[in-house]
């Protein structure tokens, strides 16, 4: 995809009449980048020189939409061919254990994600890893867009990443997908205790043909699953995960339970006005007074 970037270039270059330096002068790099870039040799270019090739060669935004392939070439080879199979799979099915899937990350949210990366190498690349996950949801909205099952950990609630207010509409992002009829949303309580994938995140994908591949990854590893009796292995233990996880609408209530209850953010009322308000709920149902209030204090209902 380099070759094919760097033939784009040139060749866009030659027709509009430019040498290597007089582009290198209009998108503010040296002639040898321009260089590199057109020999597929050296760094791949960056979303930004991207931007300012296609501008400047008036190419109509056709760099900007191969950067991407160009910029999976960094990934090592079993990273990028699991790419390619989910870009082909017809149904995808995750058990996410500590953040939300990137299928389903709002920009704000993967953002806060992909900054935690200790080997993160300065505010444009995490610019362009952003830019790349956000394209990799565009397929949710095409006409061959998969089947999309995802079981998340409870832990995935319960971690304010990126702060409240990134949280909540995290939240309110997935109950909005979780209405598509294509995507179905479930969650693993922790009361379910231990089980098979707690190392990590799980990824089963069918591909077109029928044949299916897995992947496992943690926090510093990943590991593609192509060979049918393993991956068999897998699909029983995501098969397990479902079944342990809460059916699909009462999931939906307990996310819509942690985004009310734990991300309001700015909204969260005062400490007053919470216990004024608790107080009224009480009494119009008939409870008891709050404690220190000089009333009983209500028992806690059993967690369903």
């Amino acid at each position: 995809m380099a070759a094919l970037f760097g033939a784009r270039v040139r060749r866009l270059r030659t027709a509009a009449g430019l040498t290597q330096a007089e582009l290198g002068a209009r998108t503010h790099v040296v002639s040898t980048r321009i260089t590199q870039i057109e020999r597929a040799s050296g760094a791949k270019p960056t979303l930004e020189l991207a931007r300012a090739l296609d501008a400047a060669l008036g190419a109509d935004d056709l760099l900007v939409e191969l950067w991407p392939y160009v910029y999976r070439e960094a990934f090592p080879d079993w990273s990028r061919k699991f790419m390619e199979y989910s870009e082909r799979a017809v149904a995808i099915r995750q058990y996410a254990a500590h953040v939300v899937p990137g299928l389903l990350q709002t920009e704000d949210y993967a953002r806060a994600v992909l900054g935690l990366d200790a080997l993160l190498n300065g505010e444009e690349q995490l610019e362009e890893r952003v830019t790349a996950r956000m394209g990799r949801q565009g397929r949710l909205g095409s006409p061959d867009r998969p089947e999309l099952c995802v079981i998340l950990d409870e832990a995935v609630l319960r971690r304010p990443i990126g702060g409240p207010v990134v949280m909540r509409k995290q939240l309110a992002r997935l109950l909005d997908a979780a209405g598509e009829r294509h995507i179905t949303v479930q969650v693993l309580p922790f009361d379910q205790g231990g089980h098979e994938a707690m190392g990590g995140s799980l990824t089963v994908l069918m591909l077109p043909d029928g044949s299916e591949v897995a992947y496992t990854e943690g926090s510093d590893y990943g590991q593609l699953i192509e060979e049918p009796t393993n991956v068999g292995r897998y699909k029983v233990i995501y098969d397990r995960l479902r079944a342990a996880a809460l059916p699909p609408l009462m999931s939906l209530d307990m996310i819509r339970s942690a985004m009310e209850g734990n991300y309001r953010g700015a909204n969260v009322p005062s400490r007053s006005d919470r216990r004024r308000l608790a107080q009224e709920q009480l009494q119009q149902s008939g409870g008891g007074r709050l404690r220190g209030s000089g009333g009983r204090i209500p028992r806690r209902r059993a967690r369903p």
